[in-house]
């Protein structure tokens, strides 16, 4: 809960630099990129908000991660398959660009989140579009893949994210594993970081949530599942020495920022 209400032009910018001065809170996941990039002016007005060194994980335009359009995203071409699918092209002209002009300093790994894809699309089809998007982007960008199918979680997949130093984004969500199962999986830590992404419970969709725990003021369903699952992610990234990721949302267990203060409080000494 911020402490003052934020209203008008350049809120989220002012709401950001409230969130960043809490000292829990190393990194934030901005979601609104998925349904339209930042305009130049945003992501100045971001840059300015945060302190240095205080990175940022983007969702990536969901124009790039649309397989096939439904109606709800649009009515004129549901069904239809979308073009720029996995499009290197648009990707640096729409994102990559941008961030590296007007936000490079606070640039995190973006996430390519690609929502349930349906029976157009085979796993080894999918993992060879994606070997050929992240073959064709700059290696020096920090890119990771958040799916929504649990078919697609094969060897070929973390062969090619592995290939391309692209991070599997450990999510906990509907309709997949819980995190620990993904993360016991062969070849998961694909890439130089660790991206996890607290959603929803396994088995409960996002309207039951939002109907179950708003406004998000108390932790409403405790998942020690959840949580042993993160803090095994943070051993990991401290056994390995590499940056670790973790993004909480209030519909994991109905407030974020106090799931990530329990996290906290089951970490040993040295990993906290």
């Amino acid at each position: 809960m911020y402490h003052r209400e934020y209203q008008g032009r350049g809120a989220s910018a002012r709401m950001l630099e409230e969130y960043a001065a809490f000292p829990l809170f190393r990194t934030v996941g901005i979601d609104s990129s998925f349904y339209a990039p930042p305009t130049e002016e945003v992501l100045a007005g971001y840059a300015r908000a945060l302190p240095p060194g205080f990175p940022c994980v983007s969702k990536v335009w969901n124009q790039l991660t649309v397989h096939t359009f439904a109606k709800a995203q649009d009515k004129a071409r549901a069904g239809q398959r979308n073009p720029d699918f996995l499009n290197p092209d648009v990707f640096l002209e729409a994102v990559y660009q941008p961030y590296q002009q007007y936000f490079a300093e606070h640039a995190g790994p973006f996430v390519f989140e690609f929502q349930t894809i349906g029976r157009g699309m085979t796993p080894e089809e999918f993992a060879g579009r994606l070997d050929e998007f992240f073959g064709a982007v700059p290696r020096e960008g920090q890119y990771a893949v958040e799916i929504r199918n649990e078919e697609f979680l094969t060897p070929m997949y973390f062969a090619v994210l592995r290939e391309h130093g692209v991070a599997h984004v450990f999510n906990s969500w509907t309709r997949m594993p819980s995190i620990g199962t993904q993360l016991d999986l062969p070849g998961a830590l694909s890439g130089p970081f660790l991206l996890a992404r607290a959603l929803l419970r396994p088995g409960r969709t996002y309207d039951e949530a939002v109907d179950a725990f708003a406004p998000y003021d108390r932790i409403q369903d405790p998942s020690p599942e959840l949580r042993a699952d993160l803090v095994r992610l943070i051993a990991l990234a401290v056994e390995t020495r590499i940056p670790a990721y973790l993004l909480v949302n209030n519909r994991a267990e109905g407030s974020s920022p106090l799931t990530v203060a329990e996290v906290l409080r089951m970490l040993p000494p040295v990993a906290a």
